[in-house]
């Protein structure tokens, strides 16, 4: 027996609507399941890796750029960071010392392979960097943020900082008590010196994540144009013998 099936004004207008809906779920879903920026090794060695990656803070930077790798040294050896300390322990130990964030070899290392990145990131991408070794004691040191340029600032963000803690990429930071809990790496806070060249800092970080991030907004095209030259950083050019 067929069933014929009447549609009433109002079933039209709620048909309208479902596929209003319908409509507008499909296409948020589209946004959703847009494909990820690819990433690219720059380089890679042990633990140290630089690479582009996507950059989910900001799709306006001005990539490709040009920034020299004697140009980033020299911006590099200017960052600052120190302990932070509440106000109690800054009573009893007073302000925590200021020390360069980046070791003279951690700069030739860095330099180069930020400058290679910065060439060749997009204006969705930004250039990752992780630096890590053992030390003496057996533990594991890390130094890691992310570098990008929009417009004539300069973006640095720090999220450790020579850290140390448990060997081995698994192992990572966890406390053995509670090992779904990871151990927050000590507070510290980061500066640009001179402060004459910052534009902002911006300090911060995801709720019970292992890292904070200390983001440095630096007018670098003013800072570089005053700043004594990193020295040392760009490739040597080979000298052609003279012919007889």
């Amino acid at each position: 027996m067929n069933r014929e099936t009447h549609l009433t004004p109002q079933t039209h207008t709620w048909s309208s609507r479902g596929l209003f809906l319908l409509t507008g779920l499909l296409f948020i879903t589209g946004c959703a399941t847009q494909p990820a920026v690819p990433q690219k090794t720059i380089y890679e060695s042990g633990f140290n890796t630089i690479r582009v990656e996507g950059d989910p803070d900001s799709s306006a930077n001005t990539h490709p750029a040009t920034l020299t790798a004697t140009e980033i040294g020299t911006l590099l050896r200017n960052v600052r960071v120190w302990e932070r300390r509440n106000a109690i322990h800054q009573l009893f130990s007073g302000q925590a010392d200021r020390t360069r964030a980046f070791r003279d070899e951690e700069i030739v290392l860095l330099a180069p392979q930020l400058s290679k990145g910065l060439a060749q990131a997009t204006p969705a991408q930004r250039v990752r960097f992780q630096l890590s070794h053992a030390t003496d004691q057996g533990e594991e040191e890390t130094t890691a943020g992310w570098l990008s340029l929009r417009g004539t600032i300069l973006v640095l963000a720090l999220s450790e900082v020579h850290d140390r803690h448990s060997p081995g990429p698994d192992i990572g930071k966890y406390d053995r008590q509670m090992p779904n809990v990871p151990e927050r790496s000590a507070a510290f806070d980061a500066t640009f010196e001179p402060e004459d060249y910052l534009a902002k800092v911006i300090s911060g970080g995801r709720l019970f994540a292992p890292d904070q991030r200390e983001e440095l907004h630096i007018r670098y095209q003013e800072a570089l144009a005053t700043l004594p030259v990193y020295p040392g950083l760009e490739p040597r050019q080979q000298r052609v013998a003279p012919q007889p």
